[in-house]
């Protein structure tokens, strides 16, 4: 691959990526039946023309803001997997939820609130897709549980995402975001409140 060539790969991943950034912002800002191509596009500084190069259609950009949010959860767990305890890693996700509170109260749940919009379409498929983000939440929150020897771990995993989902939307539908603060205040006491038996040697696969 010549010089040239491998400048115009990587042009074309950053624009890419550009728009993938863009639709994950403004879908969650403006819902996914509200949103234009155009307005991601204009988003991402791309001409409009330019995006059906990458995507054919509008929903396609939706499945493509749904895998962003798949990776900004992905890079989220990896940092919070360096936390040798397991317990410490459930409440550096609660301090990461908290910490997008005043996000959360003016839009909500990113996953979440395109979770519900899609659910009310006839067809596409896309509502599927963004339980599989949730899902991704759902099943490592569980392995944590696991790893600290707790009994029925996939309830405590279901209990802990509703209570981020229930207080996100709390804190969006009354515009204020020390909902988020006061609620995850009451998960770490809640997290910190549970015993179980630690697997020994166990990394909770």
């Amino acid at each position: 691959m010549t010089d040239s060539t491998s400048a115009r790969v990587k042009a074309a991943s950053a624009k890419r990526q550009r728009l993938m950034a863009a639709a994950a912002q403004v879908l969650h800002r403006q819902g996914a039946e509200r949103t234009t191509i155009a307005d991601i596009a204009r988003a991402a500084d791309v001409p409009v023309g330019n995006v059906y190069y990458y995507f054919k259609t509008k929903d396609e950009l939706i499945a493509a803001a749904l895998a962003e949010h798949a990776r900004h959860l992905g890079e989220l767990t990896a940092r919070l997997e360096l936390l040798p305890d397991p317990r410490e890693r459930l409440k550096g996700l609660v301090e990461a939820w908290v910490s997008q509170r005043d996000v959360a109260a003016r839009w909500g749940c990113p996953t979440g609130t395109l979770a519900t919009e899609l659910d009310k379409r006839d067809e596409g498929g896309l509502d599927a897709e963004a339980g599989r983000v949730i899902r991704l939440l759902l099943d490592w929150a569980e392995r944590q549980f696991r790893e600290l020897g707790l009994p029925e771990p996939d309830g405590l995993a279901l209990t802990l995402v509703g209570a981020y989902q229930g207080m996100s939307l709390l804190a969006n539908a009354l515009r204020d975001p020390e909902i988020m603060t006061r609620e995850g205040a009451r998960l770490l006491g809640w997290l910190d409140s549970l015993r179980g038996s630690p697997l020994r040697g166990s990394s909770g696969a």
